[in-house]
């Protein structure tokens, strides 16, 4: 079969234009979100150091009026001293208090903005990912995204450890329900059958498995049983592509 490289070079151009526009409407505004409220943080710890310098200048002053005064007013003067600074004090204290406050929270935003970003951008280049692996499997070789899975995860199976076999032969034969096999996509009854008789010949398990789909995985297949656990996703190469797409943008930057 020919491979058609004008449909795979367009998909490369789609991929590169999803990373663009990522940097464009995702990242740009979170930048100039973080941005704002650096500056209004820097504005609030400028008027808490007009605040301090204000109880300075005070202080300075009930200083002078201190030697002006010092014969007639000792005792209202060491008062006025006490005063100003227990005043700056509390100016102080409460100048510390704001911005020990401010950068804890802007500690927290950007912490969350960073994850839900993470988040949106791991769901979206998932998407695309998959949408694109499936366009050229089937224009390389006729098969769908959910049968190649399937059969990486059976020959996954047939390479297991003697030592994990053995656990899972044990598994079986202390526990009531049978064996879990959870995808991402929905299995079909081909994809359910070749499955069966791997881990029938495999395992020496005669007993029927039981198929669920759970959204916590990744492009991929688990087969579980009390504790022991064979699987294989395309997790690690979404985080290599992860990487390396915010590598890419933080050398655009």
């Amino acid at each position: 079969m020919l491979i058609d490289w004008f449909t795979v070079i367009a998909e490369l151009v789609n991929f590169l234009i999803l990373v663009w526009l990522l940097k464009r409407f995702l990242y740009e505004p979170v930048l100039k979100a973080i941005d704002e409220r650096e500056k209004k943080i820097a504005s609030e710890l400028q008027h808490a150091a007009d605040v301090e310098k204000e109880a300075e200048s005070r202080l300075i002053e009930l200083q002078r009026k201190n030697e002006a005064f010092d014969n007639a007013h000792a005792q209202m003067i060491k008062d006025a001293e006490q005063e100003a600074v227990e005043e700056k004090r509390t100016l102080l204290n409460e100048a510390h208090r704001e911005y020990d406050a401010l950068r804890m929270r802007l500690q927290e935003t950007l912490k969350h903005e960073e994850t839900s970003l993470e988040s949106r951008v791991t769901g979206r280049i998932s998407a695309e990912v998959f949408s694109i692996a499936r366009k050229v499997l089937q224009d390389l070789s006729g098969s769908s995204l959910e049968a190649q899975i399937a059969d990486v995860f059976c020959q996954r199976l047939r390479e297991s450890d003697p030592e994990d076999v053995a656990a899972m032969k044990d598994a079986v034969s202390r526990k009531s329900l049978n064996p879990l096999v959870r995808s991402t996509f929905p299995l079909s009854s081909s994809l359910q059958e070749r499955i069966q008789a791997v881990v029938r010949d495999v395992f020496s398990i005669d007993t029927q498995l039981r198929f669920e789909e759970g959204d916590d995985m990744v492009g991929g297949i688990e087969l579980s049983m009390n504790g022991h656990s064979v699987s294989w996703s395309v997790r690690s190469y979404l985080d290599s592509l992860e990487k390396m797409t915010a590598e890419l943008l933080e050398g655009a930057e």
